[in-house]
């Protein structure tokens, strides 16, 4: 059954035409043929001259269904003419079939009243004519095997292929209604979350904009003096995050169709993230051998981010150590990698308020973009390596959906 419904409908009405001539075939060369069982004195050559016409009526039974059963009834008359033949009402059966089942409903509907009318006409006239109540009940026999069959077969498979259709489009609208319902759900979330963002977060970084500019204003902008670089950094530090919040609440305010929304810095802002560092004093090498060649976005996006955790990780578990931060890149992936040594034995590590929150979104950061990352001790030092692919990024559609929610996680 597979196979029948994986062939095409021209190659199934062939297959059925071809199928009905053999077994005409076989009929007039058994001499099973005359519907009323007794010889014809016809050459047998007419019998097929008429079922070949009939068979290549039949090509057309799917694609013009009552064109074709209108066709048909010229060899049906020669051969009602000839002899009535149980190869042809076979065949011509199948045509009733096909125009009820792929007919338009109001022809369907046309095509069984007007074949209903021909064999109650049919089975009248020959009771009329013969006036034998057998040559009646063998009307009748006929027209329910070749007329009445077809049509009660055609209905039901039509009644069912369209219950099945009616049920497709109704779980289609459910699916749409349900996709709906989750878009608005979704929606409704990330304008929640926007405000927050808005009214709580925000409000406390600009609260420490103010705050260090008022400072700055007391102590002044004096290079020499660090508590004054200190406030400097501070101060520019948070004017970059509300910026960047400003860019998240407009991400989560969107619709989410826009491919060309990103998450705003990349590895052209690692010396400002270095300068920041060093403003708190930590020394900070940085050495990106990358060349000018562009990255992907996603990828250049995530190497940031990872920089930025593995920087922050090292000034709160290990402060006052130099941290060197390398960049390379070739053809096919981007290494990155923050070291540092670690801090002296008894050394109290400062406690995060997220745990191990930032190692899990850097690792995923890497494998969303079919990366790798490792973390861990290497001799004396503390090294945080990250490789990540410079192609087939495209394919994976997902990333600028998991960069946006990471970012969102990992602030």
């Amino acid at each position: 059954m597979k196979r029948w419904a994986a062939l095409s409908d021209t190659a199934q009405d062939v297959l059925i035409a071809l199928f009905g001539f053999a077994v005409g075939a076989v009929l007039y060369a058994s001499g099973l043929y005359p519907m009323s069982g007794g010889a014809t004195r016809q050459p047998l050559w007419t019998r097929f001259a008429v079922l070949t016409l009939l068979c290549a009526v039949a090509l057309w039974r799917r694609r013009r269904p009552v064109v074709a059963l209108a066709a048909g009834l010229v060899p049906f008359g020669l051969d009602l003419a000839l002899g009535a033949t149980v190869p042809v009402w076979l065949l011509y059966s199948d045509l009733i079939y096909a125009a009820v089942l792929y007919g338009a409903r109001a022809r369907a509907r046309a095509v069984l009243w007007i074949c209903a009318a021909v064999s109650a006409t049919l089975t009248v006239g020959i009771f009329v004519a013969t006036g034998d109540w057998r040559n009646l009940a063998l009307a009748c026999a006929c027209a329910l095997a070749f007329v009445g069959t077809p049509i009660w077969w055609a209905l039901q498979v039509r009644t069912h292929k369209e219950i099945a259709a009616a049920e497709r489009h109704r779980a289609q609208a459910m699916s749409l209604v349900a996709d709906l319902d989750r878009r608005a759900a979704i929606a409704d979330e990330r304008t929640t979350m926007a405000r927050d963002l808005h009214d709580v977060i925000a409000g406390h970084l600009s609260a420490i904009a103010l705050q260090s500019e008022a400072a700055l204003g007391v102590l002044g902008r004096r290079e020499d003096d660090p508590v004054s670089g200190i406030m400097g950094s501070i101060r520019a530090n948070s004017v970059e995050a509300l910026r960047e919040m400003r860019t998240m609440i407009g991400l989560l305010r969107d619709d989410g169709d826009d491919e060309e929304t990103a998450a705003p810095r990349g590895l052209d802002q690692l010396p400002i993230l270095a300068d920041a560092a060093r403003a708190a004093g930590t020394v900070v090498r940085v050495r990106d051998s990358r060349g000018c060649a562009a990255l992907p976005r996603a990828v250049d996006q995530a190497a940031y981010r990872i920089a930025q955790e593995a920087l922050t990780n090292a000034m709160k578990h290990a402060p006052g150590r130099a941290v060197d931060l390398t960049v390379r890149a070739d053809a096919t992936s981007l290494l990155l990698s923050v070291r540092n040594p670690l801090p002296a034995p008894g050394h109290s590590r400062a406690e995060s308020a997220t745990g191990h929150r930032g190692l899990a979104n850097m690792r995923q950061r890497a494998t969303v973009l079919g990366g790798t990352l490792r973390a861990g001790r290497d001799r004396s030092d503390w090294e945080v390596r990250a490789e990540l692919p410079l192609t087939d990024t495209g394919a994976r559609a997902d990333i600028a959906r998991g960069l946006v929610r990471e970012n969102r996680e990992g602030r």
